[in-house]
Parts: C-alpha cells; sequence; structure tokens
C-alpha cells in the first residue's frame, strides 16, 4: 500500500470519527436547550404541590380554598404528564392553570412568546398534534372541525380574519383539548400577518361526534 493511500485513509477515518463527535455534540446540545428551558409540568387534577415539585419555571402562590388561577413567573413551556398521553409544548407567555383549591382541573396558554407567521405558527401546531396522535388522542369532530395541515386551503382559512381555525381532540375518556389559531393584530409589526394560538386543556366538557340519525321516508 502506497503512503498516499495510508494517509488517504487515516484522513477519511478522521472525518468519520469527526463527523459522528459533532452529532453527539449537536444531539447533546438540543437537549440541553430543552432541559435549560423553564417548564411547567403538571399532571390533571394533581396538586399545587406537585406542579412546584416537578416544575423549574416558578409559579404563583396558593389560594387555598378558592377556585383560583395561577401563571408562571416567566415565559415557560408545558409538560404535561400522563403515561400515554403526555405531551410537551413550546414556551409559552401567556399561560394560566385552573385550581379548585390545591387540585388543577385545567390550563389555558398560547404556547408562543409572541405572535407568528403563518408558516411558524403551522409548524407549532403540527408538532402538537404529531404527538396527540402518536399518543392516542383522536380528533372528535373530523368533519366539522378537521386536524390542521399544511394545505392551501387551510392556509387560506387561516389568513381570512373572519374565520381562523379551530379543532377539538380527545384523550381516551380522561381529556380534551381545543386547538384555535387566528389572525392577531400585531401593532409592533403593523404589515405583517402574525398569529396566535389558544390551547384549552381539561377534562371532557363537550360531547363526541356522532353522526345524524337516518329519518324514515
Amino acid at each position: 500500500m502506497s503512503v498516499q493511500s495510508r494517509v488517504g485513509g487515516r484522513c477519511r477515518r478522521l472525518g468519520i470519527v469527526l463527523l459522528v463527535l459533532l452529532a453527539v455534540a449537536l444531539l447533546r446540545w438540543g437537549f440541553q436547550a430543552l432541559a435549560d428551558e423553564p417548564e411547567i409540568a403538571l399532571e390533571m387534577g394533581g396538586t399545587y404541590e406537585d406542579l412546584r415539585e416537578r416544575s423549574t419555571a416558578n409559579f404563583s402562590q396558593l389560594i387555598p380554598g378558592r377556585v383560583w388561577f395561577g401563571i408562571p413567573k416567566t415565559d415557560a413551556r408545558l409538560r404535561f404528564i400522563d403515561p400515554q398521553y403526555g405531551f410537551v409544548t413550546p414556551l409559552a407567555r401567556f399561560f394560566t392553570v385552573g385550581f379548585d383549591d390545591n387540585r388543577i382541573n385545567g390550563i389555558r396558554m398560547s404556547p408562543q412568546i409572541e405572535p407568528l407567521l403563518l408558516d411558524d405558527v403551522l409548524k407549532v401546531v403540527l408538532d402538537l398534534q404529531d404527538q396527540w396522535r402518536r399518543s392516542g388522542w383522536v380528533v372528535i369532530w373530523p368533519k366539522d372541525d378537521p386536524p390542521f395541515a399544511d394545505t392551501p386551503e387551510w392556509r387560506a382559512q387561516l389568513q381570512d380574519v373572519n374565520k381562523g381555525g379551530t379543532t377539538y381532540w380527545q384523550a381516551g375518556d380522561k381529556y380534551q383539548v381545543l386547538l384555535r389559531v387566528h389572525l392577531f393584530n400585531d401593532y409592533k409589526r403593523p404589515d405583517e400577518e402574525r398569529y396566535m394560538i389558544t390551547l384549552n386543556l381539561g377534562k371532557p366538557w363537550l360531547p363526541t361526534h356522532t353522526e345524524p340519525p337516518v329519518l324514515a321516508r
């Protein structure tokens, strides 16, 4: 084997090693970035004390004996805890958790820290829907309120200030979630179309879809 061949082989092996090390570093950076994000970790029906123990973001003080809403004291993502139906959102600025005494009974949030462009808002809602679909959530009114999709029809509907879009999902007999997208008048960027997402999560409060009965002729 010539010297040139041996040198070339060593360079190729070195290149492969460097690529592997780079991939590992990028993965570790990605996981660390997620770990560093403040989060509120909770389960429906869980306690205020459990939320405080599991979360890395500071949270409102308990108001015992009342129906009340608490908020994180910083932008935070939601980590919804359930063995089958759990999911994670992006960082949110508007984020409220409902309590009855010290028991969690609902969540209302916008999983974003600013109004988003249409491409970005679709990335968020499609990722949430993918998480739900993989873990067994189902759309409860697929004909009237189908899931969001990146299609020309959906884009046109979302760009219509009088329409927007809403879809409803259910996890077994445990939870329901409303996901809504609508145009937002962003005074900071008056020449751009920006959008807001609303996510409401709680125990089932809506009937699931049923086909209308066939009337006898």
